[in-house]
Protein backbone atom coordinates (compact mmCIF):
# COMPACT_ATOMS: atom_id res chain seq x y z
CA UNK A 1 0.00 0.00 0.00
CA UNK A 2 1.07 3.52 -0.82
CA UNK A 3 2.22 5.83 2.11
CA UNK A 4 2.40 8.96 0.09
CA UNK A 5 1.02 9.83 -3.02
CA UNK A 6 2.13 12.90 -5.06
CA UNK A 7 0.46 14.09 -7.71
CA UNK A 8 1.51 16.97 -10.56
CA UNK A 9 0.04 18.94 -13.20
CA UNK A 10 1.94 17.96 -16.41
CA UNK A 11 4.23 20.64 -16.78
CA UNK A 12 3.89 23.64 -19.65
CA UNK A 13 2.30 23.34 -22.65
CA UNK A 14 2.39 26.01 -25.74
CA UNK A 15 -0.12 29.29 -25.10
CA UNK A 16 -3.54 28.93 -26.79
CA UNK A 17 -3.67 31.36 -29.57
CA UNK A 18 -0.21 31.90 -29.83
CA UNK A 19 1.96 30.94 -32.66
CA UNK A 20 3.86 28.91 -30.41
CA UNK A 21 3.92 25.15 -30.82
CA UNK A 22 5.14 22.44 -28.36
CA UNK A 23 8.31 20.49 -29.22
CA UNK A 24 9.78 17.13 -29.24
CA UNK A 25 12.47 16.47 -26.96
CA UNK A 26 14.56 16.52 -30.40
CA UNK A 27 13.28 19.83 -31.34
CA UNK A 28 10.84 19.56 -33.62
CA UNK A 29 7.04 20.58 -33.65
CA UNK A 30 4.97 18.73 -32.05
CA UNK A 31 1.10 20.07 -30.58
CA UNK A 32 0.61 17.10 -28.26
CA UNK A 33 3.93 18.03 -26.07
CA UNK A 34 5.74 20.28 -23.82
CA UNK A 35 6.32 24.39 -24.87
CA UNK A 36 10.19 24.53 -23.95
CA UNK A 37 9.86 25.82 -20.41
CA UNK A 38 7.50 22.99 -19.85
CA UNK A 39 11.28 21.07 -20.87
CA UNK A 40 13.54 22.91 -18.43
CA UNK A 41 10.48 22.12 -15.79
CA UNK A 42 10.82 18.27 -16.64
CA UNK A 43 14.33 18.64 -15.96
CA UNK A 44 14.35 20.47 -12.99
CA UNK A 45 11.79 17.55 -11.37
CA UNK A 46 14.77 15.20 -11.11
CA UNK A 47 16.86 17.36 -8.69
CA UNK A 48 13.15 18.57 -7.58
CA UNK A 49 12.61 14.74 -6.30
CA UNK A 50 15.40 13.04 -6.29
CA UNK A 51 18.47 15.95 -4.36
CA UNK A 52 21.67 15.04 -4.28
CA UNK A 53 22.35 15.35 -0.70
CA UNK A 54 18.70 14.39 0.15
CA UNK A 55 17.68 16.93 1.56
CA UNK A 56 14.12 17.69 0.05
CA UNK A 57 13.45 21.59 -0.18
CA UNK A 58 10.32 20.63 1.69
CA UNK A 59 8.88 18.18 4.33
CA UNK A 60 6.51 16.55 2.22
CA UNK A 61 8.68 15.56 -0.19
CA UNK A 62 9.94 12.32 -0.97
CA UNK A 63 11.44 9.97 -3.87
CA UNK A 64 8.97 7.95 -5.60
CA UNK A 65 9.62 4.74 -5.78
CA UNK A 66 6.53 4.45 -8.46
CA UNK A 67 5.43 7.00 -11.46
CA UNK A 68 2.12 7.12 -13.11
CA UNK A 69 1.57 9.67 -16.12
CA UNK A 70 -1.76 9.63 -18.53
CA UNK A 71 -1.55 7.89 -21.21
CA UNK A 72 -2.81 9.35 -24.80
CA UNK A 73 -5.97 8.08 -26.41
CA UNK A 74 -8.73 8.56 -28.16
CA UNK A 75 -9.20 12.08 -28.80
CA UNK A 76 -6.26 13.31 -26.24
CA UNK A 77 -3.06 12.35 -27.76
CA UNK A 78 -1.21 14.46 -25.47
CA UNK A 79 2.65 13.21 -23.82
CA UNK A 80 2.69 16.41 -21.80
CA UNK A 81 2.44 13.88 -18.58
CA UNK A 82 4.53 11.36 -19.68
CA UNK A 83 7.24 13.83 -21.13
CA UNK A 84 7.02 15.78 -17.43
CA UNK A 85 8.25 13.06 -15.47
CA UNK A 86 9.73 10.80 -18.23
CA UNK A 87 13.68 12.15 -17.06
CA UNK A 88 12.88 12.35 -13.43
CA UNK A 89 11.91 8.03 -14.06
CA UNK A 90 15.26 7.23 -16.19
CA UNK A 91 17.47 9.11 -13.50
CA UNK A 92 15.30 6.92 -10.63
CA UNK A 93 15.74 4.01 -12.75
CA UNK A 94 11.90 3.48 -12.91
CA UNK A 95 9.36 3.08 -15.49
CA UNK A 96 6.50 5.58 -16.17
CA UNK A 97 3.32 3.56 -15.67
CA UNK A 98 1.17 4.22 -18.31
CA UNK A 99 -1.71 2.00 -17.43
CA UNK A 100 -4.41 4.89 -17.62
CA UNK A 101 -5.40 7.43 -19.61
CA UNK A 102 -7.68 11.08 -18.36
CA UNK A 103 -11.11 9.66 -17.90
CA UNK A 104 -9.77 6.50 -15.72
CA UNK A 105 -9.08 8.63 -12.31
CA UNK A 106 -10.52 5.75 -10.25
CA UNK A 107 -8.76 3.09 -11.70
CA UNK A 108 -5.45 5.18 -11.75
CA UNK A 109 -6.27 5.96 -7.95
CA UNK A 110 -6.82 2.46 -7.04
CA UNK A 111 -3.61 0.94 -8.66
CA UNK A 112 -1.90 4.14 -6.75
CA UNK A 113 -3.15 2.53 -3.45
CA UNK A 114 -2.04 -0.61 -4.09
CA UNK A 115 1.27 0.58 -5.10
CA UNK A 116 4.14 0.31 -2.42
CA UNK A 117 5.96 3.07 -1.25
CA UNK A 118 5.94 6.52 -2.68
CA UNK A 119 3.75 6.91 -5.79
CA UNK A 120 4.03 10.16 -7.80
CA UNK A 121 1.32 10.88 -10.76
CA UNK A 122 1.62 13.44 -13.19
CA UNK A 123 -1.91 14.36 -14.93
CA UNK A 124 -4.18 16.97 -16.44
CA UNK A 125 -5.36 19.41 -14.38
CA UNK A 126 -8.66 19.14 -14.22
CA UNK A 127 -8.58 15.97 -13.86
CA UNK A 128 -6.44 16.38 -10.69
CA UNK A 129 -9.08 17.36 -8.42
CA UNK A 130 -11.05 14.02 -9.04
CA UNK A 131 -8.07 11.80 -8.37
CA UNK A 132 -7.72 14.16 -4.94
CA UNK A 133 -11.66 13.44 -4.14
CA UNK A 134 -11.22 9.62 -4.66
CA UNK A 135 -7.76 9.18 -2.34
CA UNK A 136 -9.39 11.87 -0.14
CA UNK A 137 -13.23 10.47 -0.09
CA UNK A 138 -14.33 13.74 -0.29
CA UNK A 139 -14.64 17.23 -1.86
CA UNK A 140 -14.26 18.86 1.06
CA UNK A 141 -10.70 18.60 1.77
CA UNK A 142 -8.51 19.43 -1.40
CA UNK A 143 -9.38 22.62 -3.18
CA UNK A 144 -11.61 21.77 -6.16
CA UNK A 145 -10.32 23.84 -8.70
CA UNK A 146 -6.93 24.01 -10.47
CA UNK A 147 -5.89 27.42 -12.10
CA UNK A 148 -4.99 26.92 -15.69
CA UNK A 149 -2.13 29.03 -15.22
CA UNK A 150 -0.34 26.52 -12.46
CA UNK A 151 1.83 24.28 -13.72
CA UNK A 152 4.30 24.65 -10.42
CA UNK A 153 2.29 22.58 -7.43
CA UNK A 154 2.54 19.53 -6.23
CA UNK A 155 -0.55 17.72 -4.13
CA UNK A 156 0.81 15.91 -1.48
CA UNK A 157 -1.51 12.93 0.26
CA UNK A 158 0.03 10.71 3.47
CA UNK A 159 -1.74 7.68 4.99
CA UNK A 160 -0.09 8.23 8.70
CA UNK A 161 -2.53 5.77 10.03
CA UNK A 162 -3.56 2.82 7.99
CA UNK A 163 -7.00 2.91 7.18
CA UNK A 164 -7.03 6.38 8.14
CA UNK A 165 -7.91 9.13 6.12
CA UNK A 166 -5.19 10.68 4.02
CA UNK A 167 -3.44 14.03 4.88
CA UNK A 168 -3.75 16.33 1.98
CA UNK A 169 -0.94 19.38 1.54
CA UNK A 170 0.29 21.54 -1.33
CA UNK A 171 4.00 21.70 -2.33
CA UNK A 172 4.77 24.74 -4.35
CA UNK A 173 8.35 23.90 -6.40
CA UNK A 174 9.66 27.08 -7.35
CA UNK A 175 11.88 25.37 -9.95
CA UNK A 176 11.94 28.08 -12.73
CA UNK A 177 11.58 31.69 -12.27
CA UNK A 178 7.74 32.12 -13.17
CA UNK A 179 6.91 29.39 -10.28
CA UNK A 180 4.62 30.77 -7.45
CA UNK A 181 5.18 30.64 -3.75
CA UNK A 182 1.64 30.53 -2.56
CA UNK A 183 -1.40 27.32 -2.67
CA UNK A 184 -4.05 27.39 -4.02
Amino acid sequence: MAKKIMILRHAEKPDKGEDIHGVTAEGERDKNDLSPQGWQRSGALIRFFSPLNGQFQHPGLAKPTAIFAAAPSGHVQSLRSEHTVGALARSLNLRVGLKHSKGEEHELVNDAIATGGVVLIAWEHNSIIDVANLILGNKKSSPQHWPDSRFDLVWVFDEEVPHAPWKFSQVPQMLLPTDKDNII
